[in-house]
């Protein structure tokens, strides 16, 4: 019994090395050193020979493969459709060198006349209009400059808010049209400020032109009389409502508060508005008499009835 069991079956025996002889390495697979049992067989013709598992070689590299300076075959077809692009890319730079060239042309004809180009760049998220104080209106006419914007803002948050307190008096049981009236109000007053009146102060600012000094007293004078207007907001018009004023104010503050409280908000807005433009025309008509463009006014006013006369 113990001569049965003495072979040890996890003794390896002789290690097989698969770079060793073929011949050799054949003569020792045909005996084994395993015993003891049916589990274990001499035969190991089932394993595949070492050889057999070896990996194909590479193929070879060819001998200007690190060379730099070798050359490569490109076909015809890749140096004709290059060329073509070549040409295509051409012909647009050519193009686009000559449309430079026109609007340059009109550019400097434009500047020959006497004509600004202005870029739109205001709002910086909507651009609709033009404006530049910093790099367009002289150091010391930059202040009043901005002053003058600061009112024109101010008329534009008056006739928002003027719109919000007659659209609370309308839901509180007021006449629809005063809401259409506070609506023409805005659309109309704030565009035709702008072009009435700011942009005339901010090209005579630009240029020093005596007929835009005169076109910006005319059109602001009447800014701040309908500022003044709006905020006492007289029963003449639908009884007042349509503006948001100190009479309408104390009449609604009875009956409704909260209206009430939206239109004395609109009447100091209105108030503010008229004291601030108020000081704004006093200080442009200093630098205009100071300035001696009073005098080039007149003459150019002369000048124009002149013409029109001839």
């Amino acid at each position: 019994m113990a001569g049965r069991y003495d072979p040890n079956p996890f003794d390896e025996g002789d290690e097989l090395n698969p770079f060793s002889d073929p011949a050799a390495r054949s003569k020792t697979s045909g005996q084994s050193n395993y015993g003891g049992g049916a589990f274990f067989t001499s035969n190991l013709g089932t394993v595949p020979s070492a050889t057999n598992s070896r990996l194909s070689p590479l193929p070879p590299e060819p001998a200007d493969f690190y060379n730099p300076t070798a050359t490569v075959d490109i076909p015809l077809d890749s140096v004709k459709d290059l060329k073509k692009k070549e040409k295509e890319l051409q012909a647009k730079e050519a193009e686009l060198r000559k449309r430079e060239q026109e609007v340059k042309r009109k550019e400097e004809a434009a500047a020959r006349a006497g004509i600004v180009l202005e870029e739109k760049n205001w709002p910086p998220f909507f651009p609709i209009i033009h404006h530049d104080i910093a790099n367009e209106i002289p150091v010391h006419l930059q202040r009043l400059q901005y002053l003058a914007f600061a009112t024109w803002l101010g008329l534009i948050l008056a006739l928002t808010w003027n719109i919000i307190a007659v659209t609370a008096a309308w839901v509180r049981g007021g006449d629809a049209t005063i809401w259409f009236l506070a609506i023409i109000y805005f659309v109309s007053g704030v565009p035709g400020s702008y072009v009435l009146w700011y942009r005339p102060l901010y090209r005579a600012f630009r240029k020093e032109s005596a007929l835009n000094f005169g076109w910006f007293f005319m059109f602001y004078a009447l800014h701040i009389i309908f500022c003044i207007f709006a905020a006492v907001a007289p029963p003449i018009v639908f009884k007042g409502k349509s503006l948001a004023g100190i009479l309408p104010a104390i009449d609604l503050i009875g009956s409704h508060i909260l209206v009430g409280v939206f239109y004395f908000i609109g009447f100091g807005l209105f108030c503010l508005e008229s004291v601030c433009s108020i000081w704004v025309i006093q200080q442009v008509y200093m630098y205009f008499r100071g300035s001696g463009r009073a005098d080039e006014m007149r003459q150019e006013v002369a000048r124009g009835a002149v013409r029109a006369a001839f």
